[in-house]
């Protein structure tokens, strides 16, 4: 399945500390080779301060190699300009870790600069120099330190792209030690700064879009409204936009975010018109499982996708989670999207036939037939479908489907309107052109 791995894709457009889960992921499911992997890592680590990390790494690859000198004079270098930084910041540091100090800070920017100048000699350099040290902090991987810093200078700072660059900081940080309520707070005032801010250009903008779907990944799958989250942020005009324009493989996680939301199957329509417009564009087995059932009612076709489509699952880093309970590993993910999946075949699958045989029904949905017809029988009863089981005969009779009177006056009065306007304007028009004569 390594065909299907998206880290590639996905990578540009995160944090490199971000990129660390993937590789961990990627290693445990040995799609690559430990050593492509550990390389990996080193590549990533030699941009950080993460120096420690790095050399236990070099030593699991090379097992008899000594660490490289420049290794070792890199990680004297990390402590001494972590000393410098902590001690320019000390002031600062020092102040808000008071909290009766802190409770002098207002809501006025303005007001509190003035008051830590002129009370406790605190000026702008200090307050630069928690931002520096929180992102060195960040760099070295103390995640939870970088975040408490981080908001602290954002209380005290005016420049808006400082703060706007702290805001993806703390973003970050909050995704790292899996935050998740506060993450998709950050994420929310993110997405708000960038919709009304004014960038030097459009590509700028378009490039900061694309940079919050991709962060937004690990919230919408790991928070508990996360995929109503998805589907909201990447259907909005923009977004799309900005998916279609620069970051097709998106549409992984639109399309398995639709498939198990069973409250949003009304964005399914709207999803296989995205799909249909990139098919030659980007394609895995989620989107030409959609396309096979939707597109060209290929039921065989998508008996097989969804087979790939769950080995698919089992090997994304965002779809793949694992929970163990009870003693039992299980991912919940694929089990609700193969659940979901098999409704959408029986359900087209019964718009085109009205007697249908559960040994074939059965193949079609990757069940023996025990379990195919039991399925069957559990969904007749919850969605209470006009339909009958013959068990002689092995088949499920489906009852004809009529539109309740409701649904039979809006199809009829759908158009009611426009033709009442136009009617009305070729009227007046009739009339204007008989005064005119």
């Amino acid at each position: 399945m390594a065909q299907y791995d998206l880290t590639a894709k996905v990578a540009p457009y995160l944090d490199r500390h971000l990129v660390f889960p993937l590789l961990e992921f990627l290693q445990a499911k040995q799609l690559y080779s430990e050593d492509q992997i550990l390389k990996a890592k080193i590549e990533l680590l030699a941009k950080t301060n993460m120096v420690d990390y790095m050399m236990d790494i070099h030593k699991l690859l090379y097992p008899t190699g000594e660490v490289p000198p420049a290794m070792m004079d890199r990680r004297v270098e990390v402590v001494g300009r972590l000393k410098s930084l902590e001690e320019s910041a000390a002031p600062l540091i020092s102040f808000l870790q008071n909290p009766q100090l802190v409770q002098e800070l207002r809501s006025d920017k303005q007001y509190n600069l003035q008051m830590l100048q002129d009370r406790y000699k605190i000026g702008p350099e200090q307050i630069e120099a928690l931002y520096q040290f929180a992102k060195f902090q960040f760099e070295c991987g103390n995640y939870s330190g970088a975040s408490d810093y981080l908001y602290q200078y954002r209380t005290l700072c005016t420049n808006s792209e400082r703060s706007f660059s702290a805001l993806w900081g703390k973003l970050a940080a909050e995704v790292l030690m899996q935050n998740w309520d506060v993450a998709i707070e950050e994420l929310n005032r993110l997405k708000e700064i960038i919709d009304s801010k004014n960038f030097s250009s459009p590509l700028n903008q378009l490039q900061q879009r694309t940079w919050v779907m991709h962060w937004a990944l690990f919230i919408f799958f790991n928070h508990e409204n996360g995929r109503n989250g998805i589907i909201d942020l990447f259907f909005q005009e923009r977004y799309l936009n900005a998916i279609q324009t620069n970051a097709h493989h998106l549409l992984r996680y639109l399309a398995t975010a639709v498939i198990v939301n069973k409250r949003r199957r009304n964005m399914l329509k709207e999803l296989i018109k995205v799909i249909q417009q990139e098919h030659y564009t980007y394609k895995d087995p989620i989107t030409e499982f959609l396309e096979c059932l939707y597109v060209n009612y290929d039921f065989e076709g998508a008996q097989q996708k969804l087979r790939e489509c769950e080995e698919l699952i089992l090997n994304d880093f965002f779809l793949g989670k694992e929970v163990q309970e009870n003693g039992f590993v299980t991912v919940p993910l694929r089990d609700e999207f193969l659940e979901n999946a098999r409704l959408f075949i029986f359900e087209t699958y019964c718009r085109i036939h009205q007697c249908i045989d559960i040994g074939m029904l059965s193949q079609k949905l990757n069940m023996n037939y025990d379990d195919a017809e039991r399925w069957i029988v559990n969904l007749i009863r919850n969605a209470r479908l006009d339909a009958k089981i013959d068990s002689k005969m092995g088949t499920v009779v489906m009852g004809t489907q009529y539109a309740n009177v409701y649904e039979q006056i809006i199809d009829k009065t759908k158009q009611l309107a426009v033709r009442s306007y136009m009617l009305s304007n070729n009227v007046a028009s009739a009339a204007t052109a008989t005064q005119a004569r």
